[in-house]
């Protein structure tokens, strides 16, 4: 079995958290064009994936062949095509459980298999921006700024009470960090639109942009 898996080396880290079955062989790509060049594969993964028009074209021309997306923002119905979502912002992909969503008409059962061959579990979640786990750890980041505008604290203790009180594995900015505190800011202004309560802190957006 074939899998072309396009990642930067942070994502590939923890792709290959808890390894792959034996019978699985990776080809490890640097950009989506190159997925053309592998046209006998069997699985396709785009960890970088952008919901942008020419991007999808690439992509679309794989199916109907699984194609695994780690779109955390967009959702299946957004992106218009049959692939299968996954959470794959950093420190979310090296869990036991993959996050994923799709279209009603996909083969959940394929993705199972290939989930499974990875010696991950599938939990399916509804098709809404920012999963479940994304959702939560967003809004954590976001109230650990609005309490560092209020100087409640500092960054250095707010993330050490986090994970002494929570059991979290990362403080919140800590987590920010490691995820990428653009993608934190882009998922809560996504949010924000129909959902008031995902309202960003401005010192979060301020930082996004720096």
């Amino acid at each position: 079995m074939r899998w072309v898996v396009l990642a930067n080396n942070g994502l590939k880290d923890e792709f290959l958290a808890y390894g792959v079955i034996d019978e699985v062989r990776i080809e490890w790509i640097n950009k989506v064009e190159e997925f053309k060049n592998y046209p006998d594969a069997d699985v396709f993964f785009d960890l970088l994936f952008e919901n942008d028009k020419e991007r999808k074209n690439v992509l679309k021309q794989l199916l109907p062949k699984p194609v695994i997306v780690n779109s955390v923002i967009h959702s299946s119905k957004e992106i218009g095509y049959p692939f299968i979502r996954i959470n794959g912002w950093l420190t979310f992909l090296k869990r036991g459980i993959i996050e994923a969503s799709c279209l009603p008409d996909a083969d959940k059962s394929i993705a199972e298999k290939i989930f499974s061959a990875m010696n991950r579990k599938t939990k399916w979640v509804p098709d809404v921006p920012g999963f479940i786990s994304a959702r939560v750890v967003a809004m954590i980041i976001n109230e650990a700024y609005f309490a560092l505008e209020e100087k409640v604290s500092t960054r250095e203790e707010i993330d050490t009470a986090m994970k002494l009180g929570t059991n979290y594995p990362y403080g919140p900015f800590e987590w920010a960090t490691k995820i990428g505190l653009r993608k934190i800011s882009e998922l809560l202004d996504f949010l924000y639109k129909t959902e008031k309560r995902y309202q960003p802190a401005s010192l979060l957006q301020k930082e996004a942009k720096n």
